[in-house]
């Protein structure tokens, strides 16, 4: 496996601050953020698009430090009814990672409207009341299917081979099965962003969900969840307050090993390795309470202490 980080970990510095810090820590690639949710601040991608003296300039940096570009990064909601750019945004991501030769596009699946006359992205997560159900249909099949059958479509002309998706709440595809079942309308250009810090609050588990997805997983997001046990029996893990006020809050994203310790990273690699992957880990620092600087070190310093690097070689002897 190799290490890294998505950009927006340390997204408060520059570019080439940012780059020296990846080579002094001993990563050996940095996940790219574009577009969506993110500000962006290390990718202009309308700049980027075509210019091919500015795509290998930014390689350039990356290869001056012995840094590879992990993938990159349109996180968004390319569904949204009211803001068609998430969509296009995503188009670009695809058309530059072609151009630049970058294999992997990392994005969410999006999450349309729950009826042609909504304005609003809709979640569901129950199957009652009735409406639920149609709710459902109407997103995947006139909705989610077709958009991602084109993506699929223009990730091929493009030369990008893996698109993997944030298994990420308030999105269609959110777990194994919506996964798989999207891939299985899609194809397999579309495979998983395993990211276990999800998978924790919506009270699924990232060692056996490392293992169903098998060839399906494409990326890892490492990331940990702090689950508040006193405020979550009240409260349960369906959580809507502030990301800021952790106290308050059932689960918050939190620093590698703050939430599970390294014995469960120690194991999460393996089910991965049972599984088949043996690609990127790649860090992904949202803690609020700790610096993100320090976060990220400590996260590297576990993840380098637990991940397998070498290729395996044992054989039985011949007895």
């Amino acid at each position: 496996m190799k290490l890294g980080f998505v950009s927006d970990s340390l997204g408060g510095m520059s570019f080439t601050e940012m780059l020296d810090h990846a080579a002094r820590m001993g990563v050996s690639g940095v996940e790219v953020n574009t577009c969506g949710w993110s500000t962006a601040p290390h990718f202009d991608l309308k700049a980027m698009l075509g210019d091919t003296f500015g795509q290998k300039a930014f390689l350039k940096a990356f290869s001056d430090r012995r840094l590879e570009v992990i993938s990159l990064n349109a996180n968004g909601n390319p569904l949204h009814p009211t803001d068609p750019k998430q969509g296009g945004d995503l188009r670009d991501t695809i058309r530059v990672a072609g151009q630049m030769g970058i294999k992997t596009v990392c994005t969410m699946s999006g999450l349309p409207a729950g009826s042609p006359n909504d304005q609003m992205p809709n979640w569901v997560v129950s199957s009652w009341p009735p409406e639920t159900q149609e709710i459902l249909r109407y997103q995947w099949q006139e909705k989610l299917i077709p958009f991602w059958a084109e993506i699929v479509e223009l990730a091929k002309v493009n030369g990008v081979e893996k698109i993997a998706l944030e298994l990420h709440g308030n999105q269609c595809v959110y777990n194994v099965p919506s996964l798989l079942k999207l891939r299985d309308a899609v194809g397999p250009v579309i495979g998983a962003n395993l990211d276990p810090s999800h998978l924790f609050w919506m009270g699924a588990d990232p060692l056996i969900a490392a293992e169903r997805l098998g060839d399906a997983i494409y990326h890892v997001h490492a990331k940990d969840t702090f689950l508040n046990a006193p405020v979550q029996a009240t409260t349960s893990l369906l959580e809507n307050g502030s990301l800021m006020d952790i106290p308050a809050r059932s689960w918050s994203y939190i620093t590698l090993g703050f939430g599970h310790g390294e014995e469960w990273w120690r194991q999460f690699c393996y089910r991965l390795k049972m599984g088949g992957y043996d690609g990127w880990l790649s860090i992904e620092h949202e803690d609020v309470l700790l610096n993100s600087l320090e976060g990220l070190e400590k996260s590297v310093s576990l993840l380098q202490g637990v991940m397998p690097k070498a290729p395996a070689d044992y054989q039985p002897q011949a007895i």
